[in-house]
């Protein structure tokens, strides 16, 4: 199986975005892809709040999610919606931001609403509040399909490593990790968490990723880190999509990562163990 990476540049105007990320789509299929994957926030990136109000729609009513169904159906692909932001019933008046895995029939197959928050100051001049305006998930998901089993995370989660040994344990093959990273913590440690999530677990990881300066009309611009890139179950790079919208590709063999499981079985070798906190002033 094939897969096509789309790193994007999408602005906060969800109905603008459809006919690049069409484009987008099918170029990734032109390319061999069977299994297509898009970034984090693919419907919208915007700042701020009252403007996400006004544009945003739920699932049903979503333009970005009817066009990935229809073009999934049209080219009999797998697809990954990597993130949408989408309204809720949320008494809160939050967002989910929802990861959804569609069939090549076009049919919802899973659905995963990000569990980890990105609430953090990454320098003096960028300030993140995620769980201000998104509801945060709470269950993982796996999904067995024809092409391998497939656990769905969204670009913080990255940092919460048994998250991922969970969804290793439990069958994943592939794990997906649409985002959209900042340039800070981008340069500082991107790649380098995403080699780590494949080597502990022996899995594909796959992340799709917006990147540059995104197109807004209210609130502040927002720039995101590219860099997608497809991870072999040694940990080894296939694919990096560098800093421009484009699509990579990775092959995918299932064979790899019963290889590299074989050769390191960390997953099987769990230990029940206690913390014991050593207080140095009480010694």
């Amino acid at each position: 199986m094939r897969a096509g990476l789309l790193q994007l540049s999408v602005g906060d105007l969800p109905a603008e975005n459809v006919a690049p990320v069409r484009a987008a789509i099918r170029q990734a299929v032109a390319g061999g892809a069977g299994f297509v994957l898009t970034p984090e926030v693919t419907n919208c990136v915007s700042t701020s709040r009252k403007h996400q109000h006004e544009v945003l729609r739920d699932e049903a009513n979503d333009p970005v999610l009817a066009m990935m169904r229809e073009e999934a159906a049209r080219a009999g692909i797998w697809l990954l919606a990597g993130s949408l932001v989408v309204k809720t019933d949320d008494p809160e008046g939050r967002f989910a931001n929802r990861s959804l895995l569609i069939t090549p029939e076009g049919q919802i197959a899973a659905r995963y609403d990000k569990i980890h928050m990105f609430d953090v100051q990454v320098s003096e001049s960028e300030t993140y509040r995620e769980s201000a305006a998104i509801r945060p998930g709470d269950r993982a998901v796996l999904v067995q399909t024809p092409i391998g089993g497939i656990g769905m995370t969204v670009c913080y989660d990255l940092r919460f490593a048994a998250l991922y040994r969970d969804l290793a344990q439990a069958g994943a093959q592939i794990i997906t990790v649409p985002s959209a990273f900042s340039p800070v913590t981008g340069a500082a440690h991107w790649e380098t968490l995403l080699r780590a999530r494949a080597i502990e677990t022996g899995c594909y990881i796959l992340a799709p990723a917006q990147t540059g300066t995104h197109p807004h009309t209210t609130g502040r611009s927002r720039e995101t880190w590219g860099h997608a890139l497809a991870v072999a179950p040694w940990g080894e790079v296939l694919a990096d999509a560098g800093r421009e919208p484009g699509v990579i590709y990775a092959d995918l063999d299932l064979d790899a990562v019963a290889d590299a499981r074989q050769r390191i079985p960390a997953l099987t070798h769990d230990r029940a163990y206690d913390l014991h906190r050593v207080d140095y002033e009480n010694l």
